[in-house]
């Protein structure tokens, strides 16, 4: 099977680093008037001296976007349906050695939720769940997507990586798009966050962006956990891939989602802190780089950012998301994943989307299957 573990091999962490940090003024200007950007374009725009021209890279990225996708952003919703899991991750709610409730949802309770759902006008539904082969495997999963496919125009999918075989499988089920997140792509520290379970095999995890291309799903999502080690590295091994993986499966669409580490039981503390302004960097630097990529802004992020970021990048946001199995009527206090920060309703949002200008898009194809 190809896969990008050739590339990755080519490049080493520490030199990644002092490239970033050694990037001069002369090197911004450069690559910000370049027509066409490449990865050392996207590695400049990374660094700490690119920060200083942040105010000229969101304009940029404001008009890239506006030019590629118009004044629209698609809103969508998690559909939690486990939080059970074999793993160990010491940054995540439902690690397997967190001692606390348990919920897989029956194929009555997923449909109570879809119900809530659908009551908020989603029409695109991000399935989500641990990582729990033995319980919820592939035909746990193939039933609630033949449940949901037709209610919702769009079905995503966040679990635990599966072989081609499968992702062909979910694939002609009626999932359009994957969302793996390698969390980071520092490769010595990655079994000291996942000291047990699958989740521990980095190079399984590495190489599951190429079965999800090799099975021809429409879209992959990619992403680092930011605050697990030193986003600016871990961004650009992220693009990186993303570059590969276009090159590779250029039929395929992609996206990039910046989840940075949220308060949740048991987690450690984040090792990098990002702020705000570090956050609205790396999406303007993706946006210049890359004008083709679908970026998503979840509700880990307050609604201060979340507002202004509609216009300076964004094209996908999630709203009045639950993180727990059932948390939207059937069982609201089972354990989260993680803490939201933006909590106001899916009108909220829509009306928030609406006030800066932009279209809030529900549903953006007929249902085709």
């Amino acid at each position: 099977m190809q896969s990008f573990q050739k590339k990755f091999q080519e490049y080493r962490w520490d030199s990644i680093h002092e490239r970033i940090y050694n990037v001069g003024h002369a090197d911004v200007r450069r690559s910000l008037h370049k027509t066409k950007k490449t990865m050392d374009d996207f590695l400049v725009l990374l660094s700490p001296t690119a920060s200083q021209s942040l105010e000229e890279m969101a304009y940029m990225a404001q008009r890239l976007t506006q030019k590629r996708f118009g004044k629209t952003i698609q809103l969508f919703a998690p559909l939690y349906l486990s939080n059970e899991c074999q793993n160990i991750c010491t940054y995540c709610g439902f690690s397997m050695d967190n001692q606390l409730k348990r919920k897989t949802l029956s194929s009555i309770e997923i449909m109570q939720e879809a119900g809530a759902l659908k009551a908020m006008g989603v029409n695109h539904v991000l399935l989500v769940s641990g990582e729990a082969n033995k319980t919820v495997g592939l035909d746990y999963f193939l039933k609630a997507i033949k449940l949901l496919r037709p209610h919702f125009a769009n079905i995503s999918i966040e679990v635990q990586p599966l072989s081609q075989e499968e992702y062909y499988a979910v694939h002609q089920a009626g999932v359009n798009a994957v969302l793996v997140y390698q969390e980071t792509y520092h490769e010595e520290v990655y079994k000291q966050y996942h000291p047990k379970g699958k989740k521990s095999n980095f190079a399984f995890r590495l190489d599951t962006p190429d079965r999800v291309g090799q099975a021809g799903l429409h879209k992959i999502g990619l992403g680092v956990l930011l605050g697990l080690e030193d986003w600016r590295v871990d961004s650009f091994f992220n693009a990186l891939h993303i570059d590969y993986l276009q090159k590779t499966y250029w039929q395929t669409k992609y996206s990039v989602s910046f989840p940075r580490l949220r308060p949740a039981e048991g987690i450690i503390e984040p090792n990098f802190i990002m702020e705000d302004r570090d956050l609205l960097q790396l999406i303007c630097a993706y946006r210049i780089w890359n004008p083709d990529l679908e970026i998503s802004i979840s509700t880990r992020e307050n609604e201060k950012f979340r507002n202004h970021i509609i216009s300076l990048g964004a094209t996908t946001m999630s709203a009045a998301s639950k993180t727990n199995p059932g948390g939207y009527v059937v069982d609201p206090q089972s354990l989260e994943q993680f803490e939201t920060s933006d909590e106001r309703s899916m009108d909220e949002i829509r009306n928030v989307i609406y006030q800066v200008g932009y279209e809030p898009i529900m549903k953006d194809w007929d249902n085709y299957w």
